[in-house]
């Protein structure tokens, strides 16, 4: 059951137009002996591995860098990029809906479905925070529409 919480998933043409519109700079990623620029607002989902970060791209590729998630969202836009859970970090560019699910009776879990089929569990105590933040995006993304 999708929550009313989103319309729909935004086109990628509608995606690199926001992009350019909340100036999302590139990302500068180090890799052994250089560093090689990634556009932002391709990054699908960060996921957190140990002192290592795995990159989930829009084109389905990936990319693991030798930094802690806790680094790489510092260097992160706060506008687009949430963290429902401590080993993901979701583009809210790409999220597809908000699926509330019943784990256990009276203890409803929140998780996330993005564009790529991901599927991202919300952790309870960040629920709230996480909601706030969707919500305060939708009315961003609306308010860039009128």
């Amino acid at each position: 059951m999708k929550a009313a919480l989103l319309q729909e998933p935004l086109s990628s043409a509608y995606v690199e137009q926001i992009a350019l519109q909340f100036d999302m700079p590139d990302l500068v990623l180090p890799f052994w002996g250089y560093r090689k620029k990634m556009p932002m607002h391709q990054i699908v989902r960060l996921e957190g591995e140990g002192n290592y970060t795995l990159f989930h791209f829009s084109d389905g590729s990936q990319l693991m860098v030798s930094l802690t998630l806790k680094k790489m969202e510092s260097r992160l836009s706060s506008k687009v990029f949430v963290r429902p859970h401590k080993k993901n970090i979701i583009n809210l560019l790409y999220l597809e809906g908000v699926y509330p699910e019943t784990v256990q009776p009276k203890r409803p879990q929140l998780s996330v479905g993005l564009v790529n089929g991901h599927r991202i569990e919300v952790s309870r105590r960040k629920a709230s925070q996480f909601i706030k933040q969707v919500k305060g995006f939708q009315e961003e993304i609306q308010s860039l529409n009128s």
